[in-house]
This record gives C-alpha cells, structure tokens and sequence, in this order.
C-alpha cells in the first residue's frame, strides 16, 4: 500500500467510528423519546384524550426542518424521518387505547 492508501485507510476507519458512536447515541435519544412518548400515550389513554394531535404534529415538523436547515441537513429527510417517528408513536398510543 502507498502511504496515501494508508493514510485513507486510517481516515476510513476514524470516520467509520465516529459514525459508530453517533448511531450508538442516535439509538439512546430514541429509546428515551420513546420512553416519554410512551407515558404521553398513557396519559392521553387515561383521560380519553385523542391518540394524535395534528396541530402539534404540524408545528414539529415545520419545526425540525427548520433545524434541520439551520443544520445543513437535507428538510425533506428530516420531514421524513420524523412522519416516520410520529406515525410510530400513535401507533404506541393507540394500542393504549384499546
């Protein structure tokens, strides 16, 4: 290997796990998302309150491509990814309600 090849390899490598510790941490704020969502549900289910709350679901997704801009992070993959999150979380709530 040339020293470029190798100093590429070491650069992979030190990317490679920086990407491992942010999915490591991405995984953790989900779970504690979640976790609070899950009380939410419970909530909302005890006092016969709707699982979703569109008006909320609208301002967060204005919201998060908002940050997401301000992050230099494509708007429409964080809109997706956040449908993506919203449509679980009813989900959760909506299995309290049964």
């Amino acid at each position: 290997m040339t020293d470029a090849t190798t100093r590429a390899a070491s650069l992979l490598k030190e990317h490679r796990a920086s990407i491992d510790r942010l999915d490591a941490i991405i995984v953790y704020t989900l779970a504690e998302r979640f976790k609070h969502t899950q009380s939410v549900g419970r909530l909302k289910a005890e006092h016969d309150l709707p699982p979703s709350d569109p008006a909320r679901e609208a301002v967060q997704i204005e919201r998060l491509e908002r940050l997401a801009r301000e992050a230099d992070l494509d708007p429409e993959f964080a809109r997706k990814f956040l449908n993506f999150v919203i449509a679980e979380v009813i989900r959760h709530h909506e299995t309290f309600q049964s």
